[in-house]
């Protein structure tokens, strides 16, 4: 399963990461190089949580601005209490 959100899309990107040398100029330096460039990954914050789609509750792969946003219905909690204990 990918890691994408079911609600808006998000992803993982990519880019690159940049290795520098030297001493800025600002500082008083001669200037930064650029020494290497390599390839990463930006990993999207994705959650899985449990949600009602069409009255039936279901695992989705969401990211916290979709349930921020309350694009995600999450099912009631269960009352777990015994039926003699509720009459006391």
């Amino acid at each position: 399963m990918p890691r994408v959100c079911h609600f808006t899309g998000k992803k993982t990107t990519f880019g690159n990461q940049k290795t520098h040398r030297g001493k800025a100029k600002y500082l008083g330096g001669v200037g930064t190089k650029t020494t290497g460039i390599t390839r990463r990954k930006f990993k999207a914050n994705i959650q899985k949580v449990r949600a009602v789609v069409n009255g039936r509750i279901v695992r989705l792969k969401v990211s916290p601005k979709a349930l921020r946003m309350g694009l995600v219905t999450k099912p009631v909690k269960r009352n777990y209490v015994k039926p003699e204990a509720a009459k006391a």
